[in-house]
């Protein structure tokens, strides 16, 4: 069972579909760990090609290993749009420590539409696993 830091860096998204009819949307992403849960800037007017370049941490404690990021569109009259949504399997940077930047495909109802880039990166809690 891992124990430690996570960190997440959003880097950008591309090929979103817009869900604004007039001018360009405003996306921003809600990251999920557990019940830990982070939000990024808004994108303002950034359409379908927003970029971030943001960090984020999370506390792993446990075999959850799954990351949810759920893309929205900020509007300022109405509810916030959901663009779509992607799981990442953290398994794989729980055993190297590290993934690169990456591209995901954002899913909404089944179908893809876009993608979002992050890099990973484990810490593993000092001393653990150690006897």
């Amino acid at each position: 069972m891992p124990r430690g830091t996570l960190e997440v860096i959003l880097t950008s998204a591309n090929h979103l579909h817009n869900s604004d009819f007039f001018g360009k949307m405003d996306p921003y992403v809600i990251l999920t760990y557990r019940t830990q849960e982070h939000r990024s800037s808004v994108a303002k007017g950034a359409g379908s090609k927003p970029r971030w370049n943001e960090s984020f941490l999370f506390t792993v404690s446990d075999s959850v290993s799954e990351l949810s990021l759920r893309l929205m569109d900020k509007d300022t009259l109405t509810k916030d749009d959901f663009l779509g949504e992607t799981r990442i399997n953290l398994e794989p940077v729980f055993d190297v420590g590290s993934i690169p930047e990456s591209s995901y495909n954002v899913v909404k109802d089944q179908n893809y539409c876009g993608e979002v880039k992050v890099a990973l990166t484990f810490n593993p809690e000092r001393g653990y696993g150690e006897e």
